[in-house]
């Protein structure tokens, strides 16, 4: 009893933060949805206190509902010989909604379950049932509303929940069976609503907006109780509640603790003035509302007070550059883009990322093939691949952006080699398949960013084509060697 006493505190000590959280989270929604008000403050350092008035959603219900009630795991339980026992549960509950996704529930039960067992053939069938009071303090976590995606802006009617708290609880539970073989024990179990019966429960919820006004549930219970006597058993710790010696019922089970399961159908009743419950409300609802607002405003409305006279989106009060060519990317100041620092801006420039002079459209001079086969050798030296794999690491994406620039700047006339090569390590016939898919992943790449795929051809060379051929045995060179004959490079076919 004192252990349970113990946690009881505890747990009403963690929530008294909890509230008070709570209700300082609506004071500080209260501000932000109306910051834009000229009508909130009074001065910049004298915000108006949140009143009940104010308030633009309903957050308080009341909730009833009932259904059927089991007896789960326990030495006698609602499930036996195939059949189900049924029992029933009624409830009603004061809730406080106090987020979007999170709200507090004091909830009263009242139920009972019916149970069935058998130690012996020659005692026949053990009979029993409980019934049952509880109080408790729920947890409603609105999974649906939490779990929302910030781009939709609907409505929506539907919404799952979670369930979880902890209560006390009073029952009476009772057992007999065919041929009296209890006469000599203990059938009546009386536990009192009060602290000495702690439980836990969990549950969830699936939930429907059927009107403003009111809400449909229907929502699965599990309470685990902490007691051994709940199912009308008894305990093996000898005569307790009025109980002489321990029932032979009560062996059936190892477990200390009986549980039972509850399946609700209930209705809320939304109360107050607003509109809308906040548990149906997206947050970001408002800030929907004043940009909507402001893309309505009359057209008289001017962003820039002194213009923007070449219509790039910087005013011209900031603008360094009043003449930027109409579709050009610009800077903070308005000055168009020149990405790899040519003289080119990127709206002209034919090789963004490569250097170029001016005359060649801003890709650079290629006078022959082979200077050709260097440039591009010169971006996929050091390309960079996932271990024993052929995808390649986002660090050597800009090398390969470049190489595609400088590639496609060639033309149509050549056909070119993307030939793959490993280190001696592993095996040759798997350092030929590994290279192959990874000169087959650089062709890829180069094609996803405008390479005509038909100028390449793929071909994986394995540990036969080193670029340092003392390197037959690796083990034999320093590790820089053989990581520089693991590579990928541009040949003219």
């Amino acid at each position: 009893m004192n252990m349970k006493n113990n946690l009881l505190i505890a747990a009403l000590c963690l929530g008294m933060p909890l509230a008070v959280f709570g209700q300082e989270q609506d004071s500080v929604s209260a501000t932000t949805a109306n910051r834009f008000d000229p009508a909130y403050t009074s001065g910049d350092q004298n915000p108006r206190l949140f009143t009940n008035s104010e308030k633009q959603f309903r957050d308080w219900a009341i909730s009833i509902g009932g259904g059927p009630a089991f007896m789960h795991s326990a030495d006698i339980t609602s499930f036996y010989d195939g059949k189900i026992n049924w029992g029933w549960n009624a409830y009603i509950s004061l809730d406080k909604q106090i987020t979007h996704a999170f709200g507090v529930s004091v909830m009263y039960s009242k139920g009972e379950t019916h149970q069935k067992a058998m130690v012996k053939p020659e005692w026949g069938i053990a009979e029993g049932s409980t019934k049952y009071d509880q109080i408790a303090l729920i947890g409603d976590l609105n999974l649906s509303n939490l779990l929302r995606r910030v781009e939709n802006k609907s409505f929506f009617r539907w919404a799952l929940h979670a369930y979880g708290g902890f209560g006390i609880q009073g029952f009476r539970s009772t057992i007999h069976d065919q041929n009296g073989i209890f006469r000599n024990y203990g059938t009546d179990i009386h536990q009192p609503l009060n602290q000495a019966s702690v439980y836990w429960t969990a549950g969830a919820g699936l939930k429907y907006n059927l009107s403003r006004l009111i809400d449909i549930e229907l929502r699965p219970m599990y309470v685990f109780s902490g007691d051994d006597a709940f199912d009308g058993s008894g305990i093996q710790s000898g005569p307790v509640y009025n109980t002489p010696s321990p029932n032979p019922y009560m062996k059936l089970h190892s477990s200390r603790s009986d549980n039972s399961l509850t399946v609700n159908l209930g209705l809320s009743f939304k109360l107050g003035n607003p509109e809308y419950h906040l548990a149906w409300f997206d947050p970001f609802q408002d800030l929907y509302d004043q940009t909507d607002a402001l893309a309505l405003q009359d057209e008289d409305f001017v962003v820039c007070q002194s213009g923007d006279q070449d219509d790039d989106g910087v005013c011209d009060d900031w603008d360094r550059e009043l003449d930027t060519p109409k579709g050009a990317r610009v800077d903070g100041a308005g000055v168009a883009l020149d990405t790899d620092l040519d003289g080119v801006i990127d709206l002209y420039d034919k090789c963004v990322t490569v250097p170029g002079p001016v005359e060649n459209d801003g890709c650079p001079i290629i006078v022959d093939n082979t200077q050709a086969v260097e440039t591009i050798n010169k971006y996929f030296d050091g390309i960079e691949f996932a271990l024993d794999s052929d995808v390649i690491r986002p660090g050597s994406y800009e090398k390969l952006d470049h190489a595609a620039e400088v590639i496609k700047s060639l033309g149509r006339d050549g056909q070119y080699l993307v030939i793959g090569a490993t280190d001696t390590r592993g095996s040759a016939e798997y350092n030929l398949n590994l290279s192959q898919r990874r000169a087959n992943a650089v062709v890829k790449y180069l094609s996803q960013k405008g390479v005509d795929a038909s100028l390449l051809t793929a071909e994986g060379h394995g540990e036969s084509d080193l670029k340092y051929p003392e390197c037959l045995t690796a083990t034999d060179c320093p590790e820089w060697k053989n990581e520089a004959n693991r590579r990928v490079y541009f040949k003219e076919k």
